[in-house]
């Protein structure tokens, strides 16, 4: 059953790269029918979208819709699809604010856009042009998702039941995108806090919202179908955050495709870091206070920091916290009110979401 399961996700997949292959072609010629000028907008749009990821969202939703046991068509999956515009505008925008150099093994798209700028010899100041683009390029992706979501030919019942979870979604997102950032302007961590963050800016926007998008698309959901894929959705949606800060710290950048410690070179106050700091003893917190926040953190630096955040024993907290999440959210995936055919395909996206090393 797990390879069943394993190719009806690829087969979605696929049918996901047809849809947000045919709708950037379609923008892109839009583009450069206004300029020229907009060619570099639209190769760096479509090469961000096209050439990489794991489309976790779209499977999500995918999931949610099998759950009601309806039969998908293309305007389902064209709706879906839009999920990952959504995606790209999140990650541009989370790069520029977090000062990441590279996504994926490749430049992030305002480092993209400031090496535009010295290699052409423009003028002004190149940074700030790779900012202001990558501020417009996630903003166009934003435009997009709207976009793709409304033409998507959907029937104005099925559009009128997902319109206001996907506008919750979004706005959960940006929530937690500040909350985020505000964390990190604090002059303390918080375990409670941290959780919060990792649920609203990753967590429901990840599993559970997707999830729900693609039970209500099928016009066959009910209360309780919404109540049991949140309780799947929830706590796996978190375990897949947190293994995210795992990787943050102990990842390696060969198969993130991120540099080693960047979350400790932007001074996030994950979860991990909310563990290490409750049970650091005065001079771990001293020691640590040196290096964390750092912008030019080295290895030396880096090296410090992951010993002292393995020596408190957060890590393996952090470790024990994902098992006991994934455990739960295996758990709900039996529910008997979420049709049989999507179960091994929940089962699958566990293992996809808190096994991953990328």
């Amino acid at each position: 059953m797990s390879l069943e399961a394993k190719a009806a996700l690829q087969e979605f997949r696929d049918a996901v790269e047809i849809e947000l292959s045919k709708f950037v072609a379609e923008q892109s010629t839009f583009l450069n029918s206004i300029s020229s000028d907009l060619a570099p907008v639209a190769h760096a749009l479509s090469t961000f979208l096209l050439d990489s990821g794991k489309r976790l969202r779209p499977l999500f939703a995918y999931s949610g819709f099998v759950s009601t046991d309806a039969e998908l068509d293309v305007s389902v999956t064209r709706a879906i699809a839009s999920l990952e515009l959504l995606q790209a505008c999140a990650l541009i925008h989370d790069d520029l604010m977090d000062g990441s150099d590279t996504r994926r093994g490749r430049p992030s798209i305002h480092r993209h856009f400031e090496s535009i700028h010295v290699q052409e010899q423009l003028e002004g100041f190149a940074p700030a042009y790779g900012l202001a683009a990558a501020v417009l390029l996630g903003d166009l992706a934003l435009v997009w998702s709207n976009q793709m979501l409304n033409e998507a030919r959907l029937t104005s019942e099925r559009l009128s039941n997902v319109s206001p979870i996907y506008d919750e979604m979004r706005t959960e997102l940006m929530a937690g995108q500040f909350l985020d950032i505000h964390e990190q302007a604090r002059k303390s961590t918080d375990l409670e806090r941290s959780v919060k963050i990792a649920r609203y800016k990753s967590g429901k926007y990840t599993v559970e919202r997707p999830l729900h998008i693609g039970a209500v698309l099928s016009q066959s959901h009910s209360p309780a179908l919404l109540d049991a894929l949140s309780s799947y959705g929830l706590p796996l949606g978190e375990a897949f955050q947190y293994r995210d800060d795992l990787l943050g710290v102990f990842g390696d950048p060969s198969v993130t495709g991120k540099p080693v410690g960047d979350d400790l070179r932007e001074g996030k106050r994950t979860v991990l870091i909310a563990l290490t700091d409750a049970a650091c003893t005065e001079s771990m917190r001293s020691e640590s206070k040196k290096f964390f926040g750092m912008p030019e953190l080295d290895a030396g630096g880096i090296s410090i920091l992951q010993e002292i955040i393995t020596v408190t024993g957060a890590k393996q907290k952090l470790e024990a916290m994902i098992e006991r999440l994934t455990q739960e959210a295996l758990q709900a995936a039996e529910s008997e009110v979420i049709g049989e055919r999507a179960h091994p395909l929940l089962l699958e996206l566990v293992k996809i979401t808190t096994k991953r090393s990328t």
